[in-house]
């Protein structure tokens, strides 16, 4: 990116960082998807661009002695046309595996693809999503699933919201396409995080409508009756001035 950052746009320059994000992610996807692949986040800084890498077995993404790591970074360099040293590969752990979209929808492919009954691999990873702490999930197979006639099939558990802003914070997705022999199978992730005023589980703010009912302040008991005169004061007369 910082090849294309000279002199253009802001228009292009946007543009420009989306088809770069894009291929990026198209490419570890494909790459390291049996090491539990989870997303990827770019930093610009000045001196250099960072590619942090989210996986679940982040040893597999470093290799043997940082050998692999070396190597996406060598090749995300010349596919890119980064000047040497100005790229930097870092792997990070997925804190909450079960609360990623991303690692449950491969967790499904790859049971799918070992020959796992659909409905068997669903619940499985429904089942081990709530048990994680999200608030609902919901996976959906459609294709051939079992007969000729193409179908969908949905297991969801939990609380599920499915229209405005808040479930843009709130809502992972993840949609991956299984190979089978049969026929190309489609599967779609959706888990809805809980509020976490840490911010590592879920987003620091809650739902819109959840109601929160305050403790009432204690006041003194009233023993004897009394009066209050809530009338305005009235200013006293001024005094003449004596000459």
């Amino acid at each position: 990116m910082a090849a294309v950052a000279a002199q253009i746009s802001k228009k292009r320059k946007f543009v420009a960082d989306g088809v770069f994000y894009a291929e990026l992610n198209e490419f570890l996807t494909r790459e390291l998807a049996e090491d539990g692949y989870a997303g990827v986040e770019v930093r610009v800084t000045p001196a250099r661009t960072e590619i942090i890498i989210r996986a679940t077995h982040t040893q597999n993404v470093l290799g043997e002695k940082g050998r692999r790591i070396r190597e996406l970074t060598t090749l995300v360099q010349k596919r890119f046309k980064f000047p040497e040293n100005a790229v930097e590969l870092y792997a990070e752990r997925v804190q909450n595996r079960g609360l990623c979209a991303i690692a449950q929808c491969e967790s499904v492919k790859f049971k799918l693809l070992n020959g796992l009954a659909v409905r068997r691999a669903c619940y499985g990873v429904v089942r081990f999503v709530m048990e994680s702490g999200a608030k609902g999930c919901e996976v959906v197979v459609s294709g051939k699933v079992r007969a000729a006639r193409a179908k969908a099939m949905k297991f969801a558990d939990g609380f599920m919201i499915h229209s405005g802003n808040p479930a843009r914070d709130f809502i992972t997705t993840a949609v991956r396409h299984v190979d089978l022999r049969q026929g190309v199978l489609g599967i779609k992730v959706k888990i809805m995080l809980d509020s976490d005023p840490t911010g590592r589980n879920g987003p620091k703010q809650t739902l819109p409508d959840i109601v929160t009912i305050l403790e009432p302040k204690e006041e003194n008991p009233i023993t004897e009756p009394s009066a209050q005169d809530f009338r305005p004061a009235v200013a006293a007369p001024a005094e003449p001035v004596e000459a």
